[in-house]
């Protein structure tokens, strides 16, 4: 009987909505933006997470990475992606993102688009 009373007490709390209709994918005009839109915008600033991480990643590329060798099949190096999908999309997608690709970072030939680089072919998987 205490759960039913609870139940029916709170029940318009868990049944709020805004009101109207919201397109969820916008219009077409708001899918593209001009140049200089993108360049006007002022970049977010990095949380205290994404800091320490750059870091970490930093120490990585200054000290480990140059004791132990160039390991990477990929360009961006695997610690470069991970910083970059950091400061763009926030930590955990950007940490997310970096170990999903830490976890495909082999020699296996896949689909991926291939580059030359000093006589070398490396996959090439930009940011997005």
């Amino acid at each position: 009987m205490r759960f039913k009373f609870i139940l029916l007490a709170f029940s318009p709390i868990f049944l709020h909505a805004i009101p109207g209709y919201h397109v969820p994918w916008g219009r077409d005009a708001d899918l593209g933006r001009s140049s200089s839109q993108l360049t006007q915008e002022a970049k977010p600033g990095r949380s205290f997470a994404v800091r320490v991480a750059e870091q970490i990643i930093l120490f990585h590329q200054n000290v480990i990475s140059p004791v132990d060798g160039p390991r990477s099949h990929f360009r961006p190096s695997s610690s470069s992606y991970m910083m970059q999908s950091m400061q763009k999309h926030g930590f955990v997608m950007g940490f997310c993102m970096g170990c999903d690709r830490l976890m495909r970072e082999n020699s296996d030939p896949w689909v991926y688009r291939t580059i030359e680089t000093e006589g070398k072919i490396f996959k090439y998987d930009p940011i997005r």
